[in-house]
This record gives C-alpha cells, structure tokens and sequence, in this order.
C-alpha cells in the first residue's frame, strides 16, 4: 500500500522554497504526513571566510546569525500556510549533504526541494544543493522549474500522473511509485517511453519501419515490466529526443506530476540518469525522481 509519512522540504527563506512548501502542503494533506522544514546553516568558517576577524569575534557573528536563522525559520510560511503545522529542523555544515544524511537517516519518504534556476536562463540551470540532493538521495525527490509558482492549496491537484520509464533497471520503481501515488490520489495513470529516432545517411539503405519495429520492440518490454508491477496504465510510445518529447508528452496530456526514474548505486548515494536534468529542466509540470 502506497504510503507518505515524512515529507523533507528544505527551505532558504525564498519564493522558490515558500512554492516547495504549498505542494509538501498538499501531499500532508493527501496523505496524512509530516512536513519537516530544514535549514542548513554552512560552517562559520564558509560563511565568513572573506572577512578578517579573530576567533572571538568570529564566534559571535555566527552566534548571531544562527539566532537570527533560528527566527527565520520559526516565522517560515506561518502566515502564508497557518493551516501547516511543520517541524523545523535547523542543522549546520554542507547544504546538500546534510539534507541526504538527514533525509536518509529520518527515513524520509519524500525530499520536496525546487531548482535554482533565475529569468530567462532559469530552464538550463539546476542549482548545485538541488542538483546534488537529486544525485544522491536515496528516497524520492519532487521538484521542478516552476515550484515558485505553486497555487494556493485549493488549487493543487492531481489528476493525471505520466511515468516516462527509459525501460533499465529503475523503470519498475518509477513505475511503482507513479502507479501507488496515482491510485491513492485517483488520478489518472500514463505511462511513456521514447524511442530514439534514428534516420538513414543519404545513399544507405533504411527500413522505412524502423519506428514500427522500436515501437513493437518497447511494447514486449512494457508488457514485461507491466507484469511486474500491478498496474493498468495507458501507453504512449513515441520516437525522438527523450526530454524534449517527454515533457512535450507531459504538457500534451495535462500532466500535474511527471515521474521519472534514476539509476542506482549501493549505499545511501545514487546517481541520477543522463536525460533526468534536460526532463526537469523542460517540464511544465512537477518532477519526481525515483
């Protein structure tokens, strides 16, 4: 049975994180969950490091920057969340490695963080914590390039979820996940994998139904995979660049959520898949990274 407990949603004070925070609200609501709100705080040594003061002195400006964050975090999305009763969780050190080791050993379900992407550029830039989180997480993580542009929670639904599966070892877990976050919401499940598109050279002989057989091909593959996993989703395969046709698929169909799977490592660290970037990068919807 699908279940959410413990939703991680990092926060630096921004609009991006207050965004993060109104889905992680809507999840707890969906779900039952707690919302756990973590701040890291880097190292004194880091965040004064380009300022020439003794240790004493030292010591007492990162004393009150960390009264001054503690407040911060305190006052984070009261007034633009009241009904939200999040835990606040303040930490010290590297940003991205204290949200994993944290997420890892608090047994988190859910890591809610947004990219850090700024104006016109904002589609081709992941920032660096969001970039490693998603590297090295060990459970799901669910962000997007509009996260800041959240609704407010009457507004947040889940009507339909598309699972792009790449059909390698991680498929069955995205698609698990897709079909058990699809069921308990009762949205609608797709499921769709891209073939790559590939043209002949000029003077070279090509089957001229490369497509039918790529598409025939990935069909026996689902099908497998499909035995694996209980589920009954409807079935897109398309041919072309994977992110491009992924998130054009996402827009097409109204997706609220797109799922997307990762490769996998031993240990708590993993390792994201090649076109997972350019998919979260392109979306017009919320990402989540299985």
């Amino acid at each position: 049975m699908f279940a959410m407990k413990r939703i991680l949603t990092p926060v630096d004070f921004s609009q991006r994180s207050l965004g993060a925070a109104r889905y992680a609200e809507a999840l707890a609501e969906r779900f039952g969950a707690q919302v756990i709100f973590l701040h890291v705080l880097p190292p004194p040594h880091y965040e004064f490091s380009s300022m020439e003061v003794g240790g004493s002195v030292l010591t007492e400006l990162f004393e009150a920057r960390t009264a001054q964050v503690k407040a911060e975090l305190d006052a984070f999305a009261r007034e633009e969340l009241p009904r939200l009763e999040a835990e606040r969780v303040l930490l010290e050190g590297d940003p991205a490695r204290r949200i994993v080791e944290y997420a890892h050993n608090e047994k988190v379900d859910l890591i809610v963080v947004p990219t850090h992407g700024y104006g016109p550029f904002r589609r081709f830039i992941l920032g660096s914590v969001t970039a490693k989180v998603l590297h090295d997480a060990d459970c799901p993580v669910w962000t997007g390039v509009h996260l800041e542009e959240a609704p407010e929670l009457e507004q947040i639904d889940f009507r339909t979820v598309l699972a792009a599966v790449d059909l390698g070892p991680q498929s069955e877990k995205a698609l698990a996940w897709a079909a058990g976050f699809a069921s308990a919401v009762g949205a609608r499940l797709i499921l769709c994998h891209v073939t790559l598109s590939i043209e002949g050279r000029a003077g070279e002989y090509f089957d001229p139904d490369w497509r039918e057989h790529l598409a025939a091909e990935a069909m026996a593959e689902i099908k497998k995979l499909l035995e694996k996993v209980p589920a009954q989703p409807e079935i897109i395969i398309e041919s072309g660049d994977p992110p491009r046709t992924v998130s054009s698929l996402a827009q097409q169909v109204g997706a609220d959520v797109l799922v997307i799977g990762r490769g996998s490592a031993a240990g708590v660290f993993g390792r994201l898949r090649t076109n997972a970037y350019s998919i979260i990068r392109q979306s017009p919807c919320p990402v989540v990274s299985v």
